[in-house]
């Protein structure tokens, strides 16, 4: 060991250990833990350092040449993809079945570390729990149908590099669908602008996005395909969508899955989980535009109960738009913590019990205010559909210190070549 520090720019060569939460893999260089991109376990690779983590626990560094591969590493099918480019994907160097591996290791670890889940229903988490394929899926390409570039200063588009505001300019993606990249707006300038969303739905709408609004000036307006919204300049501000057997509005910058898979294998994964019975009462929390409102709401029949509480006021106005035909479905516009809240002091006329519940937070998770209300309401069973297993883990493990258990945890790769995963997991009370 040198008496100096590694410090950014310095390199090493390193034996990869494990996957670790969030893209990397951990090493160890001169004592200090190194969280490394662009490695696989069981790897020997030279490294550049490129920051230290909070308070020096840790490094981070690029995998910049490869001296042992592992028989997991393939040819990352982008030219962008790599160290010091696009930021966009994690694992382009990886077979998909070992990406799918990696993604499994990552939810089991973060189920044992921060849930203190160590089986379910007495099964060891290595056979219990692992991250499927999505039907549909296109080796792992061809997915997105949402997608935010970033601008650069002479208005070409990109993504982001990884930890840097710097845009690294693309003339195409091999994640996005041929609907997004026919629109070629990665081969027009978009001068002003901060981003550019572009989506293209599942029934075939098209729209682009500008962020801010108006920060393209209309003479300098790049031409596009005349069937493509421009919400606020050209169309509709919405595009539809189709799952579950229905049709779904949604504001062309609101919240859908990426994934063309992903809604319809989510909302058999919560019906699965939660066995809904005619007659019950559901509280779906975090509803968004009424996906899972919607879908269990023919399960529970006319005699049945909704509340979908959701703190978008646009998605609730494309939820009520969407579920106008279900008069058992309630919708709420209120954060859902509020809601929650009121809806206890209210007493007898607020909901003061369910039978099951649906919670979709966004990527921090709900958080033990939430988690506790819920609790209260004893229902007797919960289907949390998350998409950051660290927040999943540790909100089981809340409960899990109220007696809850786990009844299943199912993940999905809705998101190949990246490090992300959607889990859906089922949380049953006390005995």
């Amino acid at each position: 060991m040198t008496d100096k520090s590694p410090v950014r720019g310095d390199k090493a060569t390193v034996r990869v250990e494990r996957v670790a939460h969030g893209g990397h893999c951990v090493a160890r260089h001169e004592g200090r833990v190194l969280f490394v991109r662009h490695a696989i376990p069981g790897e020997v690779v030279d490294v550049v350092i490129t920051g230290e983590g909070a308070k020096g626990r840790y490094l981070r560094a690029d995998a910049v040449a490869v001296v042992e591969p592992s028989d997991d590493r393939v040819d990352p099918p982008c030219a962008h993809s790599g160290a010091g480019k696009c930021g966009g994907c994690d694992w382009q160097h990886v077979s998909l079945e070992a990406q799918r591996r990696m993604k499994s290791d990552v939810l089991r670890e973060q189920l044992t570390r921060l849930g203190g889940i160590e089986s379910i229903n007495g099964v060891p988490l290595e056979e219990s729990v692992r991250v499927e394929a999505v039907a549909g899926d296109i080796e792992g390409l061809s997915w997105r149908t949402r997608v935010r570039y970033a601008v650069d200063e002479d208005g070409s588009l990109g993504f982001r590099r990884s930890r840097s505001h710097r845009v690294q300019v693309i003339d195409s993606c091999p994640l996005v669908t041929d609907a997004v990249d026919s629109t070629d707006v990665t081969w027009r300038q978009w001068q002003g602008a901060d981003e550019v969303t572009v989506v293209a739905s599942s029934l075939g709408d098209r729209a682009v996005v500008i962020d801010p609004p108006g920060s393209v000036p209309s003479g300098a307006m790049p031409g596009l395909p005349e069937d493509v919204v421009l919400p606020g300049r050209r169309g509709r501000g919405w595009v539809r969508e189709f799952a579950g057997g229905r049709e779904w509005r949604v504001q062309a910058d609101g919240f859908w899955q990426v994934h063309p898979g992903a809604a319809d294998v989510l909302v058999d994964a919560v019906r699965e989980a939660l066995a809904p019975r005619p007659g019950e009462h559901l509280l779906d929390l975090y509803s968004g535009v009424g996906l899972f409102a919607g879908c269990l709401a023919a399960d529970l029949g006319p005699e049945g109960r909704v509340d979908a509480v959701e703190f978008s006021v646009l998605a609730c106005g494309d939820a009520r738009r969407n579920l106008h035909d279900l008069p058992q479905v309630r919708i709420h516009a209120a954060p859902v913590e509020s809601w929650l809240a009121a809806s206890a002091a209210a007493g007898p006329e607020g909901v003061t019990s369910v039978d099951i519940v649906v919670l979709d937070p966004p990527r921090n998770g709900a958080g033990a205010g939430v988690l506790d209300r819920v609790m209260a309401l004893t229902p007797r069973a919960v289907a949390y559909v998350a998409c950051d297993p660290a927040s999943l883990g540790r909100d089981i493990g809340h409960m899990a210190g109220a007696g809850w258990t786990v009844g299943s945890v199912r993940g999905f790769d809705l998101f190949p070549m990246t490090s992300h995963l959607e889990t859906v997991a089922l949380l049953l009370p006390p005995r």
